[in-house]
């Protein structure tokens, strides 16, 4: 070979190389990758809902589009699936969290079983984040405004266990109602509440408003219930069926009422979120928020969720998340009287 021609060819070959290495570094990291989405429930239920809705979406978003397959890990109200994700789950942008909220009450409490921390998790947003409450009075009982509701002793108010959402907030409204000798009865699924109201054996729940005018959409004419107050999350948000109605922030007495309020909506606010875990690089967690905010935002997949959910989309962007996470009261007043509502002894005296 001549020197001409020898150095034709390794001209050529460095050339190849620098192709080769440009397009390997062009490479999307999630190309011909997959994504493990770990939900900690069982499957079925709104949360895997949810999932399946966004996933198309997020496989769209993510630059290489990556393969988005679910894996459940039901246990512990979402703890076992937030347990692995903080301790075992690798930090390499492949391993994405879909639990409750109920994993940030937990921390913040204090609770057993709670392996992680909250403040060092990567969130990256929810579809959810407005959640309005109402408290719901059996129409046979007459009990038609507050003062009224004030004046009635042991009302039999219904939830599904310790610690679930109709119990936290059928709590709070009995507490800052001021209702007097209220009592609770467990074990009821979300219908079944309904049910036992209509049937006399309950009187009284709370529930999310969007799932009160689902099941009943005329309630405020033909519903076995009166709707006497409402729980808003957040409290500045506007619901036009349901703004009349007395507000639960104006029955707090001090600012140490106040606090607790603030308590339950930042915990209740973070929405059913989507987490990694922490130490994975920023490059992946960047491209994995932008691929949530693309998909919140995307008018097919709101027009999807409306009529797969009935629900409006009120999404939480992943940075609104995590600075709400921060923002969580974590004074040990605050905390113990929010477990003192969420727990199974009597509520406190005001």
């Amino acid at each position: 070979m001549t020197i001409g021609n020898f150095t034709r060819w390794l001209l050529g070959l460095a050339m190849i190389i620098g192709l080769s290495a440009q397009a390997h570094a062009q490479t999307p990291y999630y190309q011909g990758k997959t994504i493990r989405l770990i939900q900690g429930r069982n499957p079925g239920g709104s949360g895997d809902t949810r999932v399946k809705l966004v996933a198309p979406y997020l496989k769209k978003y993510i630059p290489g589009n990556p393969t988005v397959v679910s894996e459940y890990m039901d246990g512990g109200g979402g703890r076992k699936a937030a347990n692995y994700l903080f301790n075992n789950a690798k930090p390499d942008g492949l391993t994405i969290g879909h639990v409750s909220s109920g994993i940030v009450t937990s921390a913040v409490l204090g609770e057993s079983g709670v392996q992680y921390d909250i403040d060092k998790f990567i969130w990256l947003g929810a579809t959810d984040s407005a959640f309005h409450y109402a408290f719901l009075v059996r129409k046979e009982l007459g009990l038609t405004n507050i003062e009224k509701l004030q004046s009635y002793s042991g009302l039999r108010i219904g939830a599904t266990s310790i610690g679930h959402t109709t119990y936290t907030f059928g709590r709070s409204f009995a507490w800052l109602l001021g209702l007097k000798d209220p009592r609770f009865g467990l074990g009821y699924s979300s219908v079944e509440v309904d049910l036992a109201i209509e049937r006399g054996e309950l009187d009284a729940r709370s529930n999310n408003t969007a799932e009160v005018m689902r099941r009943f959409p005329d309630a405020f004419k033909k519903a076995p219930f009166n709707i006497l107050a409402v729980f808003k999350i957040p409290r500045e948000d506007k619901d036009p069926l349901f703004d009349h109605l007395p507000e639960i922030d104006t029955f707090a007495k001090s600012e140490r009422e106040r606090r607790l309020l603030g308590l339950i909506r930042s915990t209740r606010q973070v929405g059913t979120p989507f987490l990694i875990p922490p130490g994975t690089p920023n490059e992946q967690v960047q491209l994995l928020r932008e691929g949530m905010n693309k998909t919140f935002r995307d008018p097919e997949f709101q027009k999807e969720y409306r009529k797969i959910t009935s629900d409006e989309v009120s999404p939480m962007t992943p940075e609104s998340q995590q600075e709400t996470i921060r923002s969580i009261p974590r004074d040990p007043e605050t905390i113990g009287l929010f477990k003192l509502i969420n727990g199974e002894k009597p509520l406190p005296p005001r």
